[in-house]
């Protein structure tokens, strides 16, 4: 039988904010460094910026010690404070996207190569392929996304509610290893998960990943259920069995005791960096403002830090790759599909 895991990733709820590495608030000196980087680039393509033509002299070292943080240490970070109201909505982006280069390569979220997505109800009806649930309204479930380490830079935020839930999923194992092995085992087998509605570059219909994987020491945890439940509905594909159903579904409802998980939410200006592999993310139903110019906007990034663990071979069908510091997980291009520019 699996031993429970000892590392500063298995928090429960509000020691999370007790966590070193979790909240970093930035100094006038840092924003000065931002906006003299935001300056030297303003001319180039937000995609073209590299860290070696966003200088951030010291204010990067600290971005070096949070990507540190983000593999070792709780796998949660929130930087705050930047005066959002100095910027434009593309200075914003542009600002963004020179922090989070530091904390990891950007890969795509999108069939046509979007790297930065607008997190905002864009009014889709549920049965239109372009809907995710990033682009409602609606409240989310515990889930993590195709990536090491997702960053998300609030722009905007909504009348009411909207607010940021976090749970680690390393003390999710140790809670079913503890209340729960037989299910624990079953979280540990591989479940089919359909290709996304919005992955139709990607030549698969489907693959087969656990819940839970420890491979040479190393902890990680991917979870989508929406693309289980739609396995499970293809008639070509297996259907769940009562047991991983009643697996999945425990393990839901432990992420949902209030206890595990910490609630909060992101002010306009900050920056919000989670390491997918430990920790499972949600957001709670909001209310936007009337005024489209007022409504609700968070700018998200899916990264590939350089120090990330390697990964069982199960998970290569999904991420393209599973060494330690690889570029993967993404969503594939479609083959018609207009390439970004390389960086310079």
């Amino acid at each position: 039988m699996s031993s429970p895991i000892s590392h500063p990733s298995a928090w429960q709820g509000t020691d999370l904010y007790d966590q070193n590495g979790w909240d970093y608030e930035l100094k006038p000196e840092d924003i000065t460094e931002i906006e003299q980087a935001l300056k030297a680039t303003q001319a180039a393509p937000v995609e073209s910026i590299t860290r070696e033509s966003f200088v951030l002299p010291h204010f990067g070292e600290q971005l070096d010690r949070i990507q540190d943080s983000l593999e070792q240490g709780s796998g949660a970070c929130m930087i705050r404070g930047l005066p959002i109201g100095k910027y434009t909505y593309e200075q914003s982006r542009r600002i963004y996207w020179g922090i989070a280069i530091y904390i990891g390569t950007p890969v795509s979220q999108s069939a046509t190569g979007e790297k930065i997505f607008d997190v905002r109800d864009t009014g889709y009806l549920s049965d239109d392929p372009r809907s995710r649930g990033p682009n409602t309204a609606k409240k989310l479930s515990f889930h993590t996304d195709r990536c090491d380490v997702i960053g998300f830079f609030c722009w905007r935020q909504a009348l009411e509610g909207g607010e940021n839930q976090l749970v680690s999923s390393v003390t999710l194992y140790n809670e079913i290893l503890d209340r729960r092995p037989d299910l624990l085992k079953v979280l540990m087998q591989p479940f089919v998960y359909k290709r996304h509605t919005v992955d139709s570059g990607n030549q698969q219909t489907y693959c087969r990943q656990p819940i839970f994987s420890i491979y040479q020491g190393h902890f990680a945890s991917s979870f989508l259920r929406v693309l289980i439940d739609r396995a499970d509905d293809d008639p070509e594909l297996p259907n769940l069995s009562e047991l991983q159903i009643e697996a999945l579904d425990y393990l839901e409802s432990l992420a949902a005791e209030p206890g595990l998980h910490v609630t909060f939410r992101q002010n306009p200006g900050d920056f919000l960096f989670l390491n997918n592999w430990v920790t499972y993310h949600r957001r709670t139903k909001f209310i936007d403002h009337e005024e489209k110019e007022r409504r609700r906007c968070l700018f998200r990034l899916w990264l590939c830090p350089p120090n990330s663990r390697p990964l069982d071979k199960s998970f290569e069908a999904n991420f393209g790759t599973v060494e330690a510091g690889a570029i993967r997980g993404g969503i594939n291009l479609q083959k018609s599909a207009v390439h970004p520019p390389n960086p310079a």
